[in-house]
């Protein structure tokens, strides 16, 4: 059977579809909170007997925190093998009260499924689940198939490159498939083949070994929120370049063709500042707002505090204060090497009397793809069977820390096709899915399997 025998869209049972992704999407799998660990561990259990009943050898395997699922189906002698990976894992819910339904029972309005992990990523992965089943359904499967679905991916996969190297044979396999960002618009299909990397660290500032009365003591004792404000007003420059020395020295420069390429996008500042209701795209000098997000490193402020909180006032000079703050990294930068340059320079700028740690989190690698690759190729032709035009070529400016050990580990190149958009609010309240990216989801991961099986023939 070839591609060209029928079109996979009449065949796609979408109520069935919807109904087993809401099921899933009702589970809060929220892996930052230990409270939710039996949550994990009933997420996990739902994919697998799921992709039992597909005829998949599945299971679940435990790891030091929370389990991983593995399955595979291997009926293609001679043809590719895909290793399908995604995460059921997802970010807590709150703010609670910002959400207008209940987060953990996906409600659908104007044709998008609002529930957390809609998005990012259970309704991206299970789409790809739903994929294999509708090839199946039609007697089909033109390739060996693999699923890898974590759940850690929200707190950094700290597991999961220990089981990627314990599991190395096992999950061998021609090119890693993975759905877990957005496209470039809603009318826009997009093959990523670059994310950026991250480096992640926390500032705590010390002052007085206690909080001190601000009439007694202010004047003359350390202010550790005054402090943190004067290191981090230190960090970038009047142009948005990042101070931090040696920052800039292994980036590596985007090539005239990408600039083209992205410049050649539909793209509109206006537009663009308009969706997140600012009047200005502040950033780093000499580029454009496009080569910001995907082609050049960043260091933003994602978390600070400090002092009283409370209602009224409550006049004290503050014992502690303390800051998260995210680098995205571009290719040739190294997220260890990084951190190190960064808090070497941010306990510098310590003010007299104030005590400053730096503390890394966690971090990922960036990752840039070949762009005449056949697996891109194939993933430009499935994608123009379901939208009907070629796909756009772009990078991310989000992270994905696993994809760099996929390629270290399993030598495996890794291709990126995004079902979302960024209007879908991942991370934030109200997190939706158009369920129209989601059929098409389903329909796109049908018809990239079928290339690529061919593309081998």
């Amino acid at each position: 059977m070839t591609a060209s025998d029928h079109d996979l869209r009449p065949h796609l049972d979408t109520n069935a579809a919807d109904a087993e992704l809401f099921d899933l999407l009702r589970i809060p799998s929220v892996s930052a909170q230990e409270e939710h660990k039996d949550d994990m561990r009933r997420a996990a259990e739902f994919l697998q007997g799921k992709l039992a009943r597909l005829g998949f050898t599945a299971r679940v395997d435990d790891t030091a925190k929370h389990p991983v699922v593995y399955a595979e189906r291997l009926q293609a002698p001679g043809k590719p093998t895909v290793l399908i990976y995604g995460h059921y894992d997802v970010q807590p819910e709150a703010p609670l009260e910002e959400w207008l339904s209940p987060p953990f029972e996906p409600t659908v309005r104007d044709g998008r499924i609002y529930a957390r992990g809609s998005t990012d990523d259970k309704g991206q992965a299970f789409a790809h689940v739903q994929g294999v089943e509708l090839l199946l359904s039609r007697g089909e499967l033109p390739v060996n198939v693999k699923f890898l679905l974590e759940g850690e991916e929200e707190i950094g996969s700290p597991s999961l490159g220990a089981y990627l190297r314990e599991h190395q044979e096992e999950l061998a396999c021609d090119v890693v498939v993975i759905s877990d960002g957005s496209r470039f618009a809603s009318d826009v299909p997009t093959v990523t083949y670059g994310l950026r990397g991250l480096a992640y660290i926390e500032v705590r500032v010390q002052g007085a070994n206690r909080d001190l009365h601000s009439g007694a003591y202010g004047g003359a004792a350390p202010n550790p929120i005054n402090a943190l404000a004067q290191i981090i007003a230190k960090l970038k420059d009047d142009r948005g370049r990042i101070t931090i020395p040696g920052f800039y020295d292994d980036v590596q420069a985007l090539t005239e063709n990408e600039r083209a390429m992205w410049a050649s996008l539909p793209h509109s500042d206006e537009k663009f500042a308009a969706s997140i209701g600012v009047s200005a795209l502040p950033g780093e000098a000499g580029y454009t707002t496009l080569e910001r997000l995907w082609g050049r490193p960043t260091l933003d402020v994602n978390g600070i505090w400090g002092g009283y909180q409370g209602e009224g006032s409550k006049t004290v000079i503050a014992a502690k204060a303390g800051a998260k703050i995210s680098m995205r990294l571009v290719p040739g930068q190294d997220p260890e090497r990084i951190t190190k340059l960064a808090a070497s320079y941010i306990k510098s700028l310590a003010p007299e009397g104030a005590t400053v740690e730096v503390i890394e989190l966690h971090g990922g690698q960036p990752v840039a793809m070949d762009l005449d690759s056949p697996f891109i190729a194939a993933a430009d032709r499935a994608l123009h069977k379901v939208f009907g035009t070629k796909a756009a070529f772009a990078r991310t400016g989000g992270s994905i820390p696993i994809v760099a050990d996929f390629r270290a580990v399993l030598g495996a190149p890794v291709l990126l096709v995004d079902m979302g958009l960024n209007e879908d609010a991942p991370h934030s309240p109200n997190e939706s899915f158009a369920l129209s990216d989601y059929h098409n989801g389903i329909l796109t991961s049908a018809y990239l399997l079928r290339e690529l099986g061919e593309s081998s023939a």
